[in-house]
């Protein structure tokens, strides 16, 4: 009898590109950008190396740079200057973010604009909605969840992302949507987004870190699987275009199990803790950066994902442009 051997495919680098099962794929990528205000604002963040916070005067060269690596898609976080109870700078018509947005739509018409809806970073508590009796109220939230919404489609925006985990609120945003005209905006939800440990590095980031309390009303415990499914069904049924799973990579089975019961596209958001925790253990020489990054980003893709928010967008753009990936 012959002896049957699976390492003849592996014997060298083009048998094994060759019969490859999961590929990373630039146009998989959402690039998260972080918009302050001011003049000439390009500051390094120190949590995430490699990352900046730019003012809209700034914004021309990263997106150039962008598209020349064939990234077609950012999504937006604003931090306003000012901050209080209703976050009302969210919704402004010269906020932050839709300035950005009008910005970009300037610099290249082909870039897919994605906007973070939440009220988390401009609220002076740091909470995603209006806290009545130290709560959030969940349906009160809706109402201005909804005016960030409309006033990030009137900017410009391709695609709205609604992060504050509220029920109901994907179904709102749609309906706000649809009545004003903007019925060709897609909504990508964050379906299923855990109260996690690693988003230390953005909460930094954007200065939203709650005063009080925590998000473990809202946001979902991180022993539960079953729960997620019923989140993702609910927003589909709502009207969400595309569901998300944050954090990825401790949540690589809630990905798959999302991936076998809906037909529909799914986003993970490889968050701010699971960059920083790669960039910290390279820079100490615990491990290699590319090689660590890449096989991180492709178990991400690996468990189901056909977007994949990261902060390493930009570098696994080079990294496919060297023939690395």
């Amino acid at each position: 009898m012959h002896t049957i051997r699976p390492r003849r495919l592996r014997v060298n680098g083009q048998i094994r590109s060759l019969i490859r099962e999961t590929r990373l794929r630039v146009d998989d990528l959402i690039y998260p950008i972080f918009l302050v205000e001011g003049n000439k604002v390009k500051n390094e963040i120190s949590a995430l190396p490699g990352c900046y916070h730019f003012s809209i005067d700034m914004i021309g060269k990263e997106i150039e740079e962008l598209v020349k690596l064939g990234i077609n898609s950012v999504i937006l976080f604003g931090v306003p200057d000012k901050k209080e109870e209703l976050g009302s700078e969210a919704y402004k018509e010269n906020g932050i973010v839709q300035k950005g947005i009008r910005e970009i739509k300037k610099i290249s018409r082909d870039i897919v604009v994605i906007t973070d809806v939440c009220m988390c970073q401009y609220t002076d508590h740091g909470h995603c909605g209006i806290i009545e009796n130290k709560m959030v109220n969940n349906d009160l939230t809706l109402k201005y969840l909804r005016r960030i919404a409309l006033s990030h489609a009137e900017a410009g925006a391709d695609m709205l992302a609604p992060s504050d985990m509220m029920d109901g609120r994907v179904g709102a945003i749609r309906e706000e949507l649809d009545q004003n005209g903007f019925n060709n905006i897609s909504i990508m939800s964050y379906s299923a987004k855990y109260a996690s440990a690693f988003y230390g590095p953005f909460r930094g980031v954007v200065n939203s870190a709650p005063q009080f309390g925590d998000r473990r009303t809202y946001q979902m415990d991180p022993s539960n699987s079953d729960e997620a499914l019923r989140e993702t069904e609910l927003d589909i049924m709502e009207g969400a275009d595309i569901v998300m799973v944050k954090p990825a990579l401790s949540y690589l089975d809630i990905i798959r199990r999302i991936k076998d019961n809906f037909n529909v596209p799914i986003a993970a958001y490889n968050v701010s803790g699971e960059y920083a925790m790669i960039k910290a253990a390279a820079k100490m020489g615990l491990l290699e950066e590319k090689s660590a990054a890449i096989e991180m980003l492709t178990s991400i893709k690996r468990a189901g994902a056909d977007i994949i928010i990261t902060y390493f967008a930009k570098d696994l753009a080079r990294w496919v442009m060297e023939g690395n990936v």
